[in-house]
């Protein structure tokens, strides 16, 4: 047991020796916490910008760069050298989700820990950032739980603070503001509403909708939700 922790702890500050076997140790933990780091990925992701070859492309960063920390050893010189090789290549591949960065930045930090075989820093870091990932996800941090809506009806007449038109809207919304309330044209008695809403629950907006169209006078009821997209 006290070998294996000896193992895991790395090292000393003045650097390890590269052996075959300590290498093919590296890249084989590189490869494994990649792999969390990839399943932590795919388990809390949401939205549209999923891709496969990402999640792939986590694991085989985690275990280049494991491989890269290897090839530079304690030598500055080949540090520089691989420096200029690498400034080279130009990647051209568009990151969308700002999340995905902090991913990218998990895998090579990931990778720079087992490649210098500071064990322990990479498996204490993955369990930690993972635990993040999976708070942030688990919690919804940082979702804008209120649903921005808009809404337009015609209504036979004006509608005051007493009315059951607003009385609705007042259980149903964390607030309401009126936009517009246009009156009809060829001299009809109809006015056309348009309300911006915070709906409090999206998903008894069909009630909401169902009661506003039971009040006598009220046609033409429709609302438009704001795609959640945009938080995602």
């Amino acid at each position: 047991m006290d070998k294996i922790w000896q193992i895991l702890e790395g090292p000393s500050l003045g650097g390890g020796v590269f052996t075959p076997e300590a290498v093919l140790l590296s890249l084989l933990l590189a490869f494994v916490l990649g792999q969390v780091m990839a399943w932590v990925y795919y388990l809390t992701h949401t939205g549209l910008s999923y891709s496969r070859s990402f999640v792939q492309a986590l694991i085989l960063i985690t275990v280049v760069v494991a491989m890269v920390m290897a090839v530079i050893g304690t030598s500055i010189i080949t540090a520089v050298g691989l420096m200029g090789a690498l400034a080279i290549i130009r990647f051209r591949n568009i990151i969308k989700d700002t999340r995905d960065i902090a991913f990218i930045f998990c895998s090579l930090v990931i990778g720079m820990a087992t490649g210098s075989q500071r064990y322990t820093v990479a498996i204490v870091g993955t369990v930690v950032l993972s635990l993040i990932a999976i708070y942030l996800w688990v919690t919804g941090f940082g979702t804008h739980q209120p649903h921005n809506g808009f809404l337009r009806f015609t209504f036979r007449g004006r509608i005051g603070p007493d009315s059951p038109i607003a009385a609705i809207l007042r259980r149903f919304c964390g607030r309401f503001v009126l936009v517009s309330a246009q009156d009809s044209s060829f001299g009809a008695a109809e006015v056309e509403y348009a309300y911006q809403l915070m709906v409090r629950n999206a998903a008894k907006s069909e009630q909401m909708l169902c009661e506003l169209r039971d009040i006598e006078g009220v046609e033409n009821v429709s609302l438009t939700m704001q795609e959640r997209l945009l938080e995602v």
